[in-house]
């Protein structure tokens, strides 16, 4: 027999949550800079990293991380109609951001060269999520590399489930596991701290987060163990190379002498655009008026003119982010003028659009959001398919971010994965608020666009997308805010500042933008960017607090304008009635080949949608219909029972009795004895196929067989009338 497994130059692996974690290299992908095979339970992530010379004329990083799904990897064919796999799907995009973020800022400032970071899922096991391992295996890979990465990093994710014992926390839980999780929380750290958060969670108070941020930060040491492990046996020694963009010191000096004071003046100037056109004003004259390009010259003099320019630009940034920085922590001096715990003034309005099911404007300074929400019934649920079985979301927000928010004017194209990861984290946010779909069956679409931006548009999103949830009448448990917050430190790090509310230049000069959304109760949604190397669960715990501040602040002003939500969903909304029935008569509320449903369906102009458990949602774009439907559904579905009175089709007539349809595909027998109240000669003489006519159910018997009497269902109606036993005459349904 021929063995077809390959084995690995270099193999490590350590136990992690009760399961193998192991990292190999040597065998696979040999030509690349660097690569590893990683594998969790039967989950296995294969992560490559190349490393190039960079483009001609380039002055930034150029990583590049990309992550994708093989539907193989699961014993799946791909959807569709080619078979084959596309462009990125919503978690692949989410996953190369989780991966890129707490990476990129570990590489040397001035570092250019091209570095690319491929994560394919090779196998996958439906319970251990490849997203988190991929994160360790481009950190294992990055720090085999001869690049010159900080590193190395590693991903977990982290479950709070509650037992009878107690909150237990579950280090890298499965799919199941999750399922029972009231948070779910993705993080990134190093030897020196944690660099990367993405929180979902049903409102878990702060302390909460943090017992499990710091049970995740002492788990994912062994992952990191194991890479240092690894790279002892077969790392490569690290290189800058030699196309490090390093702003000369000459240059650097000249700028701070021509430009600083300035520049600090301009810094301070309160509006975003006068800010900005000054601070324009400032760097064109420096770069025309002392590095000019020599165009009209020897190649080589052109050349050097080009460079020096381009280095005088990056001396300018510099410049700017070190002033910035330093009139905020030493002269607590932000951009427009705000103290460090200081929100930006609020605007609010609801229903600002006819036909819409509930829409609202929210504005926090120069940030503002046009938010709407559209109701729909089962048929408008986002289907997700991909390595794990496939769902249905009944909530899904989607954010835009258009170029005339910002002033410019560029290619409109679709989301990219800043927009999809901004949605992502509005969605999830307040995911943890809404309520369950057995108390509001509707489907949710929120759309975010963003119409004005500097700064925080995500938490723009989640503030005015639960206005507009509670305009559109979405019986959410509570009021969710959102909120970032900013760091700071002088050039030394010794000194540190929490900003709230930061705007754009502050996330671009600062070390980190932490969002934190969450209610009165507890937090719902985190999303951690860092620039600097990394925080402490101290730093973390400042952050929440003055975050919790902050929202509760802004909840409060919220609830100034809709305190809670509205009483009545739209008018133009559709109309959704639930119906339980027994699973088992799904099959008969179908019908042969979907014929009783459409017939409903056509009937009464109705929409229904039935789910496996029973569940039954009727939907009409108004309220006619509805109820009959309901009705015809209820008594289709229901168990016959004796002493239930029908009224029923006469179907069949024989010298015994006639057969009566109780409902669609349920008929009973009335024996001729029971036709009336006293002697019937012949079936005909009381009634005739077709007639409409009212029957009590006396007995079903053990074979289900419904045995039925006219004359009953007559004496109980006398009863109810006072007595009087008239016979009413039989109605004709045709």
């Amino acid at each position: 027999m021929t063995d077809t497994t390959f084995t690995s130059q270099h193999k490590v692996q350590a136990e992690l949550g009760g399961r193998t974690f192991s990292i190999e290299t040597g065998a696979i992908a040999k030509l690349a800079s660097s690569a590893v095979l990683v594998s969790y339970g039967e989950t296995t992530v294969l992560a490559t990293v190349v490393r190039a010379d960079p483009r001609p004329g380039l002055d930034f990083f150029p990583m590049q991380v990309d992550y994708r799904e093989r539907t193989s990897a699961a014993g799946k064919f791909p959807g569709g109609f080619r078979k084959r796999e596309g462009p990125p799907n919503e978690k692949e995009v989410l996953t190369m951001r989780m991966i890129d973020r707490p990476i990129r800022p570990l590489f040397p400032e001035g570092f250019i060269d091209e570095v690319q970071i491929q994560c394919w899922v090779m196998s996958h096991d439906g319970e251990n999520d490849a997203d988190v391992i991929a994160g360790t295996a481009a950190s294992a890979a990055l720090a085999l590399s001869d690049a010159p990465f900080a590193g190395p990093t590693a991903t977990v994710r982290v479950a709070r489930i509650h037992t009878d014992d107690g909150i237990t926390h579950v280090i890298n839980p499965t799919v199941t596991q999750l399922d029972y999780s009231d948070m779910d929380l993705v993080m990134t750290g190093h030897k020196d701290g944690i660099n990367m958060i993405e929180v979902g969670a049903a409102e878990v108070d702060e302390q909460g987060v943090l017992d499990a941020l710091a049970f995740g930060y002492d788990q994912l040491q062994t992952l990191l163990t194991l890479i240092d492990e690894l790279v002892s046996k077969c790392g490569q020694e690290k290189r800058l190379g030699d196309n490090m963009n390093i702003v000369p010191d000459d240059i650097m000096a000249h700028v701070k002498s021509v430009c600083e004071a300035d520049l600090t003046a301009a810094r301070q100037l309160q509006g975003k655009h006068e800010r900005g056109d000054k601070v324009r004003e400032l760097k064109k004259a420096l770069l025309e008026n002392h590095y000019p390009l020599k165009e009209d010259t020897t190649p080589a003099v052109a050349n050097e003119s080009a460079k020096r320019r381009s280095h005088a630009s990056e001396a300018f940034r510099t410049l700017e982010k070190k002033i910035t920085r330093k009139l905020i922590v030493e002269s607590g001096k932000r951009a427009d003028g705000r103290g460090y715990n200081e929100i930006r003034p609020l605007e609010m309005h609801l229903a600002l659009f006819d036909r819409t099911h509930g829409s609202a404007f929210f504005q926090r300074g120069e940030t503002q959001s046009l938010v709407s929400c559209t109701l729909g019934t089962g048929k408008a649920e986002q289907i997700v398919d991909g390595l794990l079985p496939e769902y249905s979301k009944k909530f899904y927000l989607h954010y835009n971010f258009p170029p005339f928010c910002v002033g410019e004017a560029r290619r409109i194209m679709g989301p990219g994965r800043r927009e999809v990861g901004h949605g992502a984290l509005a969605e999830r946010s307040l995911l943890g608020i809404l309520p369950n779909p057995d108390e509001f069956p509707y489907t949710i679409r929120l759309v975010s666009d963003i119409t004005e931006s500097n700064g925080s548009s995500s938490m723009a999103s989640v503030c005015g997308g639960c206005l507009a949830l509670m305009d559109a009448g979405v019986p959410i448990r509570n009021t969710c805010a959102g909120i970032s917050i900013g760091c700071f430190t002088d050039e030394n790090g010794g000194s540190e500042v929490f900003v709230t509310d930061i705007i754009g230049e502050e996330d671009f000069f600062g070390d980190m933008d932490f969002k934190v959304s969450g209610t009165r109760e507890g937090i719902t949604g985190i999303q951690l960017d860092l620039k600097a190397r990394g925080v402490n669960l101290d730093q973390v715990k400042v952050v929440f607090e003055q975050a919790r501040v902050g929202r509760l602040d802004i909840i409060d002003q919220m609830e100034s304008v809709i305190p809670e939500p509205r009483a009545k969903i739209s008018p133009h909304a559709p109309r959704l009635v639930t119906i339980k029935i027994d699973p088992e008569k799904i099959g008969k509320l179908i019908g042969p080949g979907g014929k009783t449903i459409r017939a409903l369906q056509d009937k009464y102009g109705v929409g229904i949608d039935v789910e496996d458990d029973g569940t039954v949602i009727v939907s009409s774009p108004d309220a006619s219909g509805i109820e009959s439907a309901h009705a015809e559904i209820s008594a289709l579905c229901e168990e016959v029972k004796p002493g239930t009175i029908y009224e029923g089709k006469v179907v069949s007539t024989k010298d015994f009795g006639a057969f009566v349809e109780l409902i669609p595909g349920t008929d009973g027998m009335c024996h001729i004895s029971e036709l009336a109240d006293g002697y019937v000669e012949k079936v005909s003489d009381v009634v005739k196929i077709g007639d409409m006519v009212r029957v009590k159910v006396i007995n079903v018997d053990d074979q289900g067989r419904i045995k039925l009497s006219r004359k009953a269902a007559i004496l109980d109606d006398a009863a109810r009338n006072g007595g009087n036993a008239e016979e009413p005459a039989p109605v004709n349904a045709d």
